[in-house]
């Protein structure tokens, strides 16, 4: 249940309203999900993360379906439902399979196993892993 109400078209300040009808825009959608609608409240908010979001998830070096499927697994680490099922259907949209969701599914699984036993075990992390990137 949210904390706050989800605001309506009909509820929203002239701010909020124009972040909206951006989103609707780029998405080519008339459909704003509910994390908009509870960020509505503060437009100043709403049109930060908005920006942000459409900067991060844009074009880029990594593939749309990538970026997706990337949201999820931080999202699965943070216990995030709603994110969990946004980008999912994202990804999915952006063509992720079954089987590609099931091994994202399977890698973040043991991501999180691999990170508590190091962190539990207190392993010193290897010199050759601190090399600088050459690129």
């Amino acid at each position: 249940m949210a904390t706050v109400k989800l605001l309506s078209d009909d509820e929203l300040s002239s701010e909020a309203r124009a972040v909206f009808d951006d989103i609707r825009k780029v998405r080519q959608s008339d459909f704003i999900n509910n994390f908009w609608r509870a960020l509505a409240h503060d437009p100043k908010t709403l049109r930060r993360t908005w920006e942000s979001l459409k900067e991060v998830m844009g074009p880029g070096t990594l593939d749309p379906k990538v970026k997706e499927m990337l949201y999820v697994a931080v999202s699965v680490a943070h216990g995030c439902s709603y994110c969990i099922h946004s980008h999912t259907a994202s990804a999915r949209a952006k063509g992720m399979t079954a089987a590609e969701y099931g091994e994202l599914l399977a890698i973040v699984g043991m991501a999180a196993e691999t990170n508590r036993l190091v962190t539990a075990l207190g392993v010193p992390v290897d010199q050759a892993f601190l090399a600088d990137a050459a690129d």
